[in-house]
């Protein structure tokens, strides 16, 4: 098994074909038909899991020892306040609609294993303007930590697919997100691209690794354009960067 072991880590292991795959005693998912399997770590992960694969009347056990993550603190200010705590009933049930269908977008579990041949980055040019889990103050009110990478890029800049997939969730003008899509690349590992302003894919289609999926822009909850890359697996929130290079043996 090879990965990160930290915490928004991931790592890829390989077992009997099918086999089931227990992390503390919570059943995650099934291997691939070929034996591939996908676990993450989320943020918040404990510094100690165990993980069992169950598979051909045998089991196997593995301790695994998750190390700490390195947060830092993200103070962003000059936001509107419906983007910080918004009260308008109206934008209040807008938000909550386009919660339900975020959240469909995240529960997809595509049969495929596209993780385990690595991830390239999204954007070919960058800056780092936000590291993945810091712990966000917006306007100076502490919230909720930073689940993703923000790579700061001129506007229109071409967003490509990391790994292939099949998309999970594609829709512009979300109040959050502005131009959203996430890409299943199999067993639930789901990325998500935010505040694009164009999207060249729709719900339901197939991407190669490389693919153009839309472009860098600023809608949404953003100070300027920028690409804000996220990660999850199974409710938990997972570092992009950590597959970046990764193949699996």
């Amino acid at each position: 098994m090879d990965g990160r072991f930290v915490q928004g880590g991931v790592a890829v292991g390989r077992t009997a074909p099918d086999a089931a795959v227990f992390l503390d005693d919570t059943q995650v998912g099934l291997a691939s038909a070929e034996g591939w399997f996908v676990i993450g770590f989320d943020r918040d992960a404990p510094a100690e899991q165990v993980l069992r694969v169950s598979g051909q009347g045998a089991d196997a056990v593995r301790r695994l020892t998750v190390q700490p993550g390195d947060f830092d603190v993200q103070r962003i200010n000059g936001l509107p306040q419906s983007q910080v705590s918004p009260t308008n009933p109206q934008l209040l049930a807008r938000i909550r609609a386009e919660a339900l269908r975020k959240q469909a977008g995240f529960a997809s579990q595509a049969a495929r294993a596209d993780f385990r041949e690595g991830f390239i980055l999204p954007l070919s040019t960058y800056r780092l303007s936000g590291r993945f889990g810091g712990q966000r103050v917006l306007n100076g009110v502490p919230a909720r930590p930073h689940y993703g990478v923000d790579m700061a890029a001129p506007r229109g800049t071409p967003i490509l697919a990391p790994a292939g997939g099949l998309v999970a969730f594609a829709e512009t003008g979300l109040h959050y997100e502005g131009g959203l899509v996430m890409l299943d690349h199999g067993q639930g590992l789901i990325s998500a691209y935010l505040h694009m302003s164009r999207l060249d894919v729709a719900t339901g289609q197939s991407v190669t690794q490389g693919q153009v999926i839309g472009a860098v822009g600023a809608e949404g909850r953003a100070t300027g354009p920028h690409l804000c890359w996220r990660m999850k697996w199974r409710e938990r929130n997972l570092n992009p960067m950590s597959l970046v290079g990764f193949r699996a043996a």
